[in-house]
């Protein structure tokens, strides 16, 4: 009886390792103004997610030392070095070597989906956008938390010369900002955004290729958004150039048209999903995240 009690429990016991190890490991990046660690934003989201998967392993990206220096380098360390900051600790995490999920908030929905393109490996199998800018922003209406003096730094910036180099190279927020006024200057000056998008001279197919091996693209847009300028940059919408009240959807972008970064293909094939949240930017429930974003995707 003891011999067979032992086997029962070595039986369960790999049954139970067996099920955390089956679950595919998540990787989540802030926005601006926060942090990897913040109980009430990533934290909570963090939790939220191991609630909800048993044994699964979630990475929140810290770019930095500490929260401190995290939180400043969502304004002011230029987008290119983050990205490949974090395309190292991904290939260093031997957690993430078969594959992962990628939940982006905010700015890290493009940060992961530059992460999609440019870092094939690990491998990224979702990525899920939560409010992510992916056409870019014109405008600055607000900025979260206790952050009154950058964001007024911020604004200085970008009053100053959003397109002029040292901006550009030094200011988070410049180097996804398009002017749908000023188009010409946009592509040419433009130091991440406009190299993502595809939207210079020479395209990298590489990163069509990469982005291509994504099982599925979550796009979530906050209807109610104050804080993306237009939020329908949320879904890969944006002004028709040359004005700032005329929007158009992604199916009519020039970036869709082409498919040089592979929407059009990853549509066709059923694997970009539109969601939304009747709230304003990031405002979302628990329940909201369990039901369309863990059940549907992570799961």
């Amino acid at each position: 009886m003891v011999a067979h009690r032992n086997i029962m429990l070595w039986l369960a016991a790999l049954v139970i390792l067996g099920s955390c190890a089956a679950q595919t490991p998540i990787v989540i990046w802030h926005g601006m103004g926060d942090s990897c660690c913040n109980p009430l934003s990533m934290g909570s989201i963090k939790s939220l997610i191991q609630k909800n998967i048993n044994g699964v392993y979630v990475k929140s990206l810290e770019i930095g030392s500490n929260v401190a220096e995290d939180t400043e380098n969502g304004f002011f360390m230029n987008v290119n070095k983050q990205i490949d900051m974090v395309c190292q600790q991904l290939a260093n995490d031997k957690n993430l070597s078969n594959g992962y999920n990628a939940i982006g908030f905010s700015q890290g929905g493009q940060f992961l989906r530059a992460i999609a393109q440019k870092c094939p490996t690990p491998p990224m199998l979702n990525l899920i956008s939560v409010g992510g800018q992916h056409q870019g922003v014109y405008g600055f209406p607000k900025c979260p938390g206790d952050n009154g003096t950058i964001c007024n730094l911020v604004r200085k910036m970008l009053n100053y010369g959003v397109y002029v180099s040292f901006v550009q190279d030094n200011l988070v927020q410049a180097e996804y900002w398009q002017d749908p006024l000023n188009e010409e200057e946009y592509r040419a000056k433009s130091v991440f955004l406009a190299d993502i998008n595809q939207e210079r001279p020479t395209k990298n197919m590489t990163y069509k290729e990469n982005l291509l091996k994504l099982k599925n693209m979550v796009l979530v847009m906050f209807l109610q958004d104050t804080m993306v300028q237009p939020k329908e940059s949320e879904w890969f919408g944006f002004y028709e150039p040359g004005q700032t009240e005329k929007l158009y959807n992604m199916t009519q972008s020039d970036l869709y048209k082409n498919d040089y970064l592979g929407l059009k293909t990853l549509y066709q094939s059923g694997r970009i999903t539109f969601l939304s949240s009747d709230s304003d930017h990031l405002r979302f429930t628990d329940d909201w995240f369990i039901n369309n974003i863990i059940k549907r995707f992570l799961v």
